[in-house]
C-alpha cells in the first residue's frame, strides 16, 4: 500500500493504523516521490491513498498518472477540499472513493479493504 500525504503527522497516523492491522505501508510526501515509487516498485501496489494537494500536485494530474502507472491499483483520494468538482472528477478518473479530510482513522481499514476487492474481484 502507498500513502501519499504532505502532512508527516497524518501520513504518519494512516499509516501506523494500517501498519498496525498488517498492511504493508509505503509513505511518500509528494507527487514526484510517489511516481518514482509507482514506477520503481516491483511488487503489487494493491491500494494508494492519494492526498489531493500536495506541494508540487494540486489537481487530478497525479491521480491520472497514477490510474496510468497502476492500473490495477485501488486508489482512494483524500481531500480537505472535496467539491462536487474534484469529487466528480476523481471518480470519473478511476478513484475508489474520495474521502473527505478529517476523516475517522478507525473507518480506513474496512475501507482499504473494500477498494481492494473492488480491483482485484474479490467482492
Amino acid at each position: 500500500m502507498l500513502v501519499v500525504e504532505d502532512e508527516s503527522l497524518i501520513r504518519w497516523s494512516i499509516a501506523e493504523t494500517l501498519a498496525h492491522e498488517g498492511h504493508t505501508v509505503v509513505e511518500v510526501s509528494n507527487a514526484t516521490a510517489a511516481v518514482q515509487t509507482l514506477t520503481e516498485t516491483r511488487e503489487p501496489i494493491d491500494v494508494v491513498l492519494l492526498d489531493y494537494r500536495l506541494p508540487d500536485s494540486s489537481d487530478l494530474g497525479l491521480l491520472a498518472e497514477v490510474r496510468r502507472l497502476r492500473p490495477d491499483s485501488a486508489v482512494v483520494m483524500m481531500t480537505a477540499y472535496g467539491t462536487p468538482e474534484v469529487t466528480k472528477g476523481a471518480l470519473d478518473l478511476g478513484a475508489y472513493r474520495v474521502l473527505n479530510k478529517p476523516f475517522d482513522m478507525h473507518s480506513l481499514e474496512s475501507l482499504v479493504l473494500e477498494a481492494h476487492r473492488s480491483r482485484s474481484g474479490c467482492a
